[in-house]
């Protein structure tokens, strides 16, 4: 039977047993792709299952557009010669409001298709901004007469309006509601959102103040994008496991089984950008939600406060840290035959090496097939106590010996809890691995620090 006889000498058995090991690479590669095709296959569903009820969401806002005069000189050719004419354009000012006070309440839900499962949710947002015309405005090249205050704006800004559901938003100043418009929204949602006109004359004597509310849903995460002088925003959800992302982190927050709450404050010196800003008119070619989503992804959400409704355990990303130490489990259980061959003088073949490599490499195929339906720490459970047993029977009619075999079972035994705790204490991945080679190189070193690598079989017996 084989590739690996007794009449080989020890270094050629090595020798073969790496190179059956590398040939398993191939399906173990195969694996691996395996679990990112699944995983690609799980993000179509979950997007499927939330199609219709409103993608992550960023909201912003609310910021105050007035439109005013400005004159402006250009070059042209007549004639042959160059005239300086002068004309008079539109433009607009955005105004930031010093403060703004919001709070969001937000209702998740788990939707399940088949054995794909989606975190939605449903925010209610309520919110209070106060709007004051700066004392330098003559900075800025713009004069208070030259203003159309009876024009203004009122913008919101909501990444995927479609998920507005249930009474529509309510926006009043100083209680008296407005009147609602789609799109015109802010720069940070991609001009995504609803506004309303103001008559905001009143703002040349006294701030105006604006009370708004707002019901959406989205699905994955929610932010902001804090634009007021003083911003300040509270959040509560009864989700036990958020992770908190974005540019901004809360000041204070508190998280446990019952859910969170978290409290944020941004200032515009932390933001760098004034309260005050001009430009020409016109609102720039909306974005679709995905290349926002895109855009936002590059950026980082670098001026962003971001809150992920994530799932416990990510069973995709688990299975593929998993399977990255599939190596790991071939080369400690080939060592472990070899020293049986080499040093116990029982004969492995070339076959039984790879039959053993094969059912360790079907370890991860049933991970992942029945993490899909039990979850992953069942799963874990199931295919390794399953794996553990056809390696020891296997074992036991190759080693020739039960008590041989037993040391096989408990050799992978502890390789799979120590895989477990692996995948549990990422931080310390690195440094266990690592460890676990050292004991191995040592005891390989121990066991054979008599042995004749380039002899003969016959020598082994005494070697041994």
């Amino acid at each position: 039977m084989g590739l690996l006889s007794a009449e080989r000498s020890p270094g050629a058995k090595l020798g073969f047993a790496i190179l059956i090991g590398a040939l398993l690479a191939i399906p173990l590669f195969s694996v691996w792709l395996l679990v990112y095709d699944r995983q690609q296959q799980s993000e179509t569903a979950r997007a499927s299952i939330a199609q219709g009820w409103g993608g992550p969401q960023q909201i912003a806002g609310p910021l105050l557009v007035i439109p005013y005069r400005a004159t402006i000189t250009e070059t042209v050719t007549e004639a042959n010669k160059q005239v300086v004419r002068s004309r008079q354009v539109w433009q607009e000012l955005t105004l930031s409001p010093e403060i703004a006070d919001l709070s969001t309440k937000l209702k998740p839900q788990r939707r399940q298709r088949s054995i794909y499962e989606v975190v939605l949710y449903e925010a209610a947002v309520t919110g209070k901004a106060r709007f004051a015309m700066p004392v330098d405005l003559s900075r800025f090249g713009v004069a208070l007469e030259d203003m159309a205050l009876d024009r203004a704006e009122l913008r919101f800004g909501l990444s995927d309006p479609r998920g507005l559901f249930g009474q529509p938003p309510r926006v009043g100043v100083a209680g008296r509601a407005l009147r609602l418009q789609p799109g015109g929204g802010t720069s940070s949602t991609g001009n995504s959102g609803f506004f309303a006109w103001i008559d905001a004359r009143s703002l040349a004597g006294a701030p105006v103040l604006v009370d708004y509310a707002l019901n959406f849903r989205g699905n994955g995460w929610i932010a902001l994008a804090p634009q007021a002088g003083d911003t300040r925003w509270r959040v509560t959800s009864p989700w036990p496991h958020p992770s908190f992302q974005g540019g901004f982190l809360p000041t204070q927050r508190e998280v446990n089984e019952s859910g969170f709450s978290a409290t944020y404050r941004v200032g515009n010196l932390a933001l760098g950008q004034s309260l005050v800003s001009t430009g020409g008119a016109g609102a720039p070619e909306r974005p679709s939600p995905d290349r926002m989503q895109a855009d936002y992804r590059a950026d980082g959400g670098a001026h962003d406060a971001r809150i992920d409704l994530v799932q416990p355990v990510d069973l995709y990303s688990q299975v593929n840290r998993a399977t990255k130490y599939g190596f790991l489990f071939i080369g400690f259980t080939f060592l472990a035959f070899l020293m049986f061959d080499v040093i116990g003088g029982v004969r492995v073949s070339a076959v039984e090496y790879l039959l053993v490599g094969a059912a360790l490499i079907l370890f991860f195929v049933l991970l992942l097939a029945f993490a899909e339906v039990i979850g992953f720490t069942a799963a874990y459970l199931l295919a390794s106590a399953a794996i553990v047993g056809l390696n020891t029977a296997y074992s036991a009619a190759v080693l020739k010996s039960w008590r041989r075999a037993s040391f096989i079972a408990a050799l992978l035994t502890g390789l799979y809890v120590i895989l477990y705790i692996l995948l549990s204490l990422e931080a310390f991945s690195l440094l266990i691995g690592s460890v676990m080679l050292f004991a191995a190189l040592a005891a390989v070193m121990y066991l054979t620090r008599n042995l004749n690598w380039g002899g003969k079989g016959e020598g082994q017996e005494t070697a041994a």
